[in-house]
């Protein structure tokens, strides 16, 4: 991969990337019983190509609105764009291609329903919360959640044509562990958030609050992690992951609320990745448990 090529894929946020495809494989898994046959498994390779496509996109239209903030910000200065070593129009015209891809593959090849969806996503991510919301209110990460929130929704409409109760199950555990994850790392990066002028919980309410409300969400995340056996989307095995899982992240946001480092809150916010991951890979195993 030539310095310029990499640039560009640096946009997409790859990790980022990789956990939203991550998320909608499992809608797309969830959605249809027992093993796959040969075309729906051709079905969530097209979808997933589509949906990356999407979100690399939205990720470089962020990159681009957000350059002068990235700036600013030690964790995000190395961005290409940030650094001035791709223009506007370069990063522009790279994410319109993207999204008009990825679109486009979604609508001819999968289904009209998960392109809108899809593209509805990007809108909400790129324009509602990068552009309106972020530099508005600290609520940005709660009400931005909602597009953070979709990949498994789009997973589910990929492979079915529509949008299942068990996909606005999934959809509600990613909204509410959003907050806690981000609030954690905003905890012990405030001070590049203060530099950025972006009104974060931290920033705005301080250190005490934004540790409350990082334990208070967790509480309620659990409860909805235990959904998916309530309704009956999954059997034993998730439900003791998700015990496990979810206690564990209560109890780093307990710790976090009553005894702060910034070195706890990096832990807080590792703890949060490895919860969502293994928490959606238990119910992809448990989907396929006899």
């Amino acid at each position: 991969m030539n310095a310029r090529m990499a640039q560009f894929y640096a946009l997409t946020k790859p990790r980022v990337v990789q956990l939203i495809v991550f998320c909608a494989l499992i809608g797309m898994v969830l959605a249809v019983p027992g093993l796959p046959d040969l075309r729906a498994l051709q079905l969530a390779l097209v979808a997933c190509a589509g949906i990356w496509l999407v979100a690399g996109a939205a990720a470089a239209f962020n990159c681009l609105v957000e350059k002068g903030i990235d700036a600013r910000m030690r964790r995000t200065a190395w961005r290409p764009t940030a650094k001035g070593e791709l223009s506007d129009t370069q990063t522009l015209l790279f994410a319109t291609v993207l999204c008009a891809a990825g679109s486009a593959l979604l609508y001819v090849w999968v289904n009209p329903l998960t392109m809108w969806l899809t593209l509805g996503t990007f809108v909400g991510y790129a324009i509602i919360y990068t552009v309106i919301l972020k530099p508005l209110t600290p609520q940005n990460i709660v009400i931005g959640g909602a597009s953070g929130a979709m990949p498994p929704v789009l997973g589910w409409a990929a492979m079915t044509g529509d949008v299942g109760p068990q996909a606005l199950i999934l959809f509600l555990i990613i909204f509410l562990w959003t907050p806690p994850h981000f609030w954690a790392l905003a905890l012990y990066r405030v001070e590049d958030y203060r530099k950025s002028g972006l009104p974060m919980l931290p920033v705005t309410h301080g250190n005490e609050f934004t540790r409350l409300q990082i334990f208070l969400y967790t509480l309620v995340l659990f409860a909805a992690c235990l959904m998916p056996f309530a309704y009956g989307m999954s059997g034993w095995l998730y439900l003791a992951a998700a015990v496990v899982l979810s206690v564990g992240f209560t109890w780093h946001g307990f710790r976090l609320w009553r005894e702060y480092s910034d070195a706890y809150a990096r832990k807080t916010f590792r703890f949060s990745l490895i919860h969502l991951s293994v928490l959606f890979a238990a119910l992809l195993v448990d989907h396929y448990m006899p």
